[in-house]
């Protein structure tokens, strides 16, 4: 296994030189562990010298086009997709014409993606005025879906060339003082206040930035006003029953909900978890959810249940399983025996994805790259929980949990071995069960659910 270790998130440079030595040496691409560590090392083992002398070939402009957006992405398979395309590329050279491929096509949709983030970043960045002495400046606080702020800052020069302004993210923060465009690490959002306390925050950053006075002043990292209402904001994304700090647990889930990959470190508790879920950005469906939805129950229940996603009243509580589907889950939990107080309940997509139809907010299906994004929360619940038996409600959970597709009905009923020592079951949705018009089919459909859970609680116990 060779490992390339980038410098960056958005390191494509890096990138290009470590898949053009590794396809010199032929390295096929489940072969290949990408990480970014930003250690500077751009491979863990030396690149063979006979690389750098290895022919030159080309490839079509059209790859190189796509990469570079796609890099900047959230998903953490970019670099390894890039380089499967790549390597692809030398046995089929008309493999971008074929729309219908599945990489083409995955890194078509990543493509597009940040295509729209970038739009959005330039369409709803906005900017504040602050008080300075000299020109006039501007700052705004964005979170963009994926990582653009670099590609979406040149547009604001253009647009403001005679204004000082900064753009703060949680990746990068982008600064133009009228003659350069200069770049800095990410801003932390727990230390972005929110109403009034942006111009106290944003006038901080401008005097470690743009007064030379100030510049070899140590500027401390959090304002000391702001702090407490920080911790307080913070503090309600944590359970009650939490046994850390607010502002520890918060900020170690900060540290992962981003762009952590799945085999990095993570949150250790489920309190962390929780936390990170409320600021998880991992993908879009944050930003039209009223919040995340972590699971719930105990620490290191034998049961675990993992539905799709929340509903309309989940979104609104806070909590898995409270609307109607919860009520049937409920009932159905009861007939088979079975206790939800003991159960570990949670979701595969921690947002509720929807549509707006009139006032109404319609459940939409949470699409692969969704799930695949959120599975790095439900990998981390089930190493925290442990549990001994996980029961997947639904197609997009048991995509989540077994990481490809399972039929339903030709697979419920089984205990499925997964590779984390726990047994999988699969059954249907609740939500599946309120939807058949039928009622001698739902009263059928109820009664094997039933016996799905009766199964997999009596495999738990």
């Amino acid at each position: 296994m060779r490992v390339v270790r980038l410098v960056s998130e958005t390191d494509f440079p890096g990138w290009r030189a470590a898949a053009r030595a590794l396809r010199a040496e032929g390295a096929e691409p489940e072969e290949v562990l990408w990480t970014v560590d930003g250690a500077g090392e751009l491979f863990a083992a030396p690149v063979p010298p006979e690389a750098s002398s290895a022919p030159a070939f080309t490839v079509p402009r059209a790859f190189l086009e796509l990469a570079a957006p796609v890099v900047l992405h959230r998903s953490g398979d970019r670099f390894a997709l890039l380089y499967r395309l790549l390597r692809r590329l030398e046995r089929e050279p008309d493999l971008l014409h074929g729309a219908a491929d599945p990489d083409v096509a995955r890194a078509s949709g990543y493509a597009r993606a940040v295509d729209r983030a970038a739009h959005k970043m330039k369409a709803f960045v906005d900017f504040r005025p602050v008080a300075s002495d000299g020109p006039p400046t501007l700052a705004a606080w964005f979170e963009p879906a994926h990582r653009v702020t670099e590609r979406a800052a040149p547009f604001f020069v253009r647009r403001f060339v005679g204004m000082r302004f900064s753009i703060l993210t949680p990746d990068l923060c982008a600064h133009w003082d009228g003659e350069a465009l200069t770049f800095t690490p990410g801003a932390d959002p727990v230390d972005a206040p929110a109403g009034n306390g942006l111009e106290a925050y944003w006038r901080a950053h401008y005097a470690a930035i743009f007064e030379p006075a100030r510049r070899n002043r140590p500027q401390p990292r959090l304002i000391p006003e702001l702090v407490e209402s920080a911790e307080s904001r913070t503090r309600a994304m944590v359970s009650p029953h939490a046994a850390q700090p607010a502002r520890r647990v918060v900020r170690a889930a900060l540290r992962h909900s981003r762009d952590a990959p799945f085999e990095g470190g993570g949150p250790v508790t489920l309190e962390e978890v929780t936390a990170g879920v409320q600021a998880c950005r991992r993908c879009a469906l944050w930003r039209d959810a009223t919040q995340g939805v972590a699971g719930e129950g105990p620490a290191k229940a034998r049961l675990m249940l993992v539905g799709e996603q929340p509903g309309d009243q989940e979104d609104i509580a806070g909590r898995p399983f409270v609307g109607p589907a919860g009520q049937v889950l409920d009932r159905a939990l009861a007939a088979a025996g079975a206790d939800r107080r003991e159960a570990y309940v949670t979701n595969a997509v921690k947002h509720f994805k929807h549509e707006l139809r009139g006032k109404r907010r319609l459940h939409k299906t949470p699409d692969v790259g969704e799930v695949e994004a959120c599975r790095w929360w439900l990998d981390h619940e089930r190493a925290i929980v442990r549990p001994r038996v996980i029961v997947a409600l639904g197609a997009t959970a048991a995509q989540a949990v077994f990481g490809r597709p399972v039929p339903i009905a030709r697979s419920r009923g089984q205990a499925l071995q997964l590779s984390d020592q726990a047994q999988g079951v699969v059954t249907y949705h609740p939500s599946y069960l309120l939807r058949l018009p039928d009622p001698a089919a739902k009263a059928r459909a109820y009664e094997m659910f039933v016996e799905d859970l009766k199964f997999a609680w009596s495999l738990a116990a």
